[in-house]
């Protein structure tokens, strides 16, 4: 199926749009939740087909300019709400349900463009990284919270190997002067870290998309709003995430997996556990999409980025605990407020 190019288009590239359209089948009608609205490059394909509706929230207040675009030309059709996607029930009726809710994960082209948000490395601004609706910014975290917290938050959101060597830099740097601008924390990193010329990817890399992550709480959001998708989302009906990083893919995996039909028993002669019949999905592959050579070819940002979806069955809705304890470690980390 092709989708057709119109003045909605957005200036950046949608990750696998083609593949996230397909998995929808708008042209069958239907109401859609875009999770991470962006520059509505989801929302504005969804609305070419006559008979769909479209409802997208976004944390970020940068994105209402584009959203009131689409809104003039699709009064009845679409609804914009500058909200994060765990609050998804204070958006949606107690009763409304969705054909499918797209959850598009991390940052944008858009926030990572504006060097004034602190998220690009090139940034000679301030450290903030906040995406919105957030009270943290990378700079108090950096300047205020312990080693051990730091060196937690960059060791487990970052799986930076070196994160103690990076701590113990940031806390002598912060002795001498308040750390507030990107370049300075740049350089506190290259001096912590070795040098290997062999890897392609940024040696702040890790260290920035942890306290990006923290800052904005994005796992708690994620377990959180995947949850919220599967109450509103009807029988029949796809929960549809795109991650870019190990840890997000690690929380959709488990999700689809543990809660679909076919889950496997850890032994068959284990008696079977209350929960295993109680379930969300449809039998789960246990696969994902990648971006194709064609979309690699113009927008190698998205190579790291997995497609994985999942078909929710008829059975009630219930409050997965064990997900979530499951990934407690995570929640408990973003939870500190120091």
């Amino acid at each position: 199926m092709t989708v057709q190019n119109t003045s909605l288009e957005p200036s950046h590239y949608p990750v696998m749009l083609k593949e996230v359209i397909e998995i929808c089948t708008p042209q069958k009608g239907g109401k859609f939740v875009d999770c991470t609205f962006g520059g509505g490059s989801y929302t504005s394909a969804l609305l070419k087909f006559p008979d769909t509706k479209v409802i997208a929230l976004d944390r970020d207040k940068s994105v209402l300019k584009k959203a009131k675009e689409i809104k003039k030309i699709f009064k009845e059709r679409f609804d914009f709400f500058n909200e994060k996607f765990s609050n998804l029930e204070t958006i949606l009726s107690k009763k409304e349900k969705a054909d499918a809710i797209i959850f598009d994960l991390g940052i944008s082209s858009f926030q990572l463009q504006d060097m004034s948000r602190g998220f690009s490395f090139k940034s000679k601004d301030k450290i903030d990284m906040n995406m919105g609706l957030s009270s943290l910014s990378a700079e108090y975290i950096i300047n205020n919270f312990s080693e051990k917290n730091l060196k937690l938050i960059i060791k487990i959101f970052g799986n930076e190997k070196e994160a103690s060597k990076i701590v113990k830099n940031i806390l002598r740097a912060r002795k001498i002067k308040k750390i507030t601008k990107v370049s300075d924390l740049v350089k506190i990193i290259e001096n912590s870290k070795k040098k290997d010329y062999s890897k392609k990817i940024n040696v702040c890399t890790k260290t920035f998309q942890a306290l990006r992550i923290f800052v904005n709480k994005e796992t708690t959001e994620l377990i959180e709003g995947i949850i919220k998708a599967t109450k509103h989302v009807k029988s029949g009906g796809k929960i549809i995430v795109i991650s870019f990083h190990s840890i997000e893919d690690k929380i959709v995996k488990y999700f689809f997996s543990n809660y679909s039909k076919n889950k496997s028993k850890p032994s068959r002669y284990l008696p079977e556990e209350d929960d295993l019949n109680s379930t969300f999905f449809e039998n789960y592959r246990n696969n994902f999409l990648k971006p194709s050579l064609e979309e690699l070819d113009q927008n190698s940002s998205s190579r790291s980025a997995k497609l994985r979806y999942a078909i929710r069955n008829s059975k009630d809705f219930f409050i997965p605990e064990k997900f979530k304890d499951k990934f407690k470690k995570y929640l408990y980390l973003e939870a500190i407020s120091e």
